[in-house]
């Protein structure tokens, strides 16, 4: 194993800085970056900022552009135009190893040949941090992961979980200005995974350090980012806290993309700047709220969990439907319905599914207003 894959950075060297101080430690700034590939654009134009102690998720799949732009963030990629800036310090011209950052990759890159204990001092070697001192720091790095015991274990000894551990506290132990993730949790099983997910939240609010992490699960990104930044094609295409970027997505794409839901398309009859009234078809009209999104084509997006059974069409917005199946998933039954041409599903606990109609049966949906939502129709 090569230590190119290992961020060894220390501070900033003196010198490097056009305005050394500007911003707090922790602070992660792209300023119009753009990578090129030939005539590929890989990241196009992206502006970023990471706040100090924030958890940001670039969220987006494969080809958009996200393991690109962390790469740049690390050093490891050498971006095409624009700026990355460090505690408010350009780093462009600055390698991985002095940049302070703390990075996790998928595969953790840790050395076979040595124990726990010597991976995670091998960042603080490569300091020169005195032998008594870089063993002492890289024992309590172990032991904050919970791997106080197992520092002798060499990696093959470990499991998938306990390596991604060793790996963290290696990124951490050092003290590093901020921790990047790139999908660490990708080969781990899914109980393991969702462990995992709550140890690093926990561990990077306790220690106050700012995250900037990669995935392509979208529950993944919900349980841990505070800000979720969603990609497509090298672009940052929407950017928010979770609920916000779910429940209030800009385009169809968005939509569909950050979990399940049902695209109505629709037709604006009159807006105000603070409601919208459109033209669902055989669902009838509805009003929603008017988030000032423009474009030729419009849907509304209602997700399969607010979609709802109703007794009748007095009960709020909604139309007549045809229920054609439903399944059985365990904590929650999936129902598939026909209204007009258009293919619905509607999702509810399975205990609230008891006395529900039976496949076949002709149903009347509807949702609260203010769980749809009116988007621009891309797809």
């Amino acid at each position: 194993m090569t230590t190119s894959l290992i961020s060894t950075a220390s501070s900033p060297s003196p010198g490097t800085s056009t305005s050394p101080g500007t911003a707090p430690k922790g602070t992660i700034e792209l300023r119009n970056v753009t990578k090129t590939y030939g005539d590929v654009v890989a990241v196009d134009r992206l502006d970023l900022m990471v706040q100090p102690g924030e958890f940001v998720t670039l969220l987006g799949p494969s080809g958009s552009g996200k393991t690109t732009t962390m790469m740049m963030v690390a050093g490891f990629e050498e971006h095409t135009g624009g700026s990355v800036l460090i505690d408010g310090q350009p780093v462009d011209r600055l390698p991985p190893r002095e940049r302070n950052l703390g990075v996790v990759f998928q595969n953790y890159a840790l050395f076979p040949h040595m124990s726990a204990l010597e991976n995670v001092e091998f960042a603080l070697r490569m300091r020169k941090i005195p032998r008594n001192e870089r063993r002492k720091r890289a024992e309590e790095a172990l032991d904050r992961v919970g791997l106080g015991k197992m520092g002798d274990r060499k990696p093959r000894q470990l499991s998938g979980g306990q390596q991604q551990r060793v790996a963290l506290a290696r990124a951490l132990v050092f003290n590093p200005a901020a921790l990047l993730l790139d999908e660490p949790m990708a080969a781990l099983d899914k109980r393991l995974r969702e462990q995992m997910q709550e140890e690093i939240k926990t561990l990077q609010k306790s220690l106050g350090i700012s995250v900037l992490f990669v995935t392509h699960d979208q529950d993944e990104a919900m349980a841990m980012s505070d800000r979720i930044v969603v990609m497509k094609d090298g672009r940052i295409v929407q950017s928010g806290a979770p609920e916000e970027v779910y429940n209030e997505p800009l385009t169809d794409w968005v939509a569909s993309f950050l979990g399940d839901t049902n695209l109505i398309p629709c037709t604006v009859l009159e807006r105000d700047g603070q409601e919208v009234l459109v033209d669902l078809g055989c669902l009838g009209t509805a009003r929603m709220p008017d988030r000032g999104v423009t474009g030729d084509k419009y849907a509304v997006s209602i997700r399969p969990e607010h979609l709802k059974f109703r007794s009748s069409a007095t009960e709020g917005n909604g139309g007549a439907a045809r229920l054609e199946s439903s399944t059985n998933l365990g904590a929650t039954v999936r129902h598939r319905l026909t209204a007009g041409g258009l293919d619905l599903q509607l999702r509810e606990l399975s205990s609230d599914a008891a006395d529900r109609p039976v496949p076949g049966s002709e149903v009347f949906v509807g949702w609260t207003p203010g769980r749809a939502q009116l988007l621009v129709l891309e797809q």
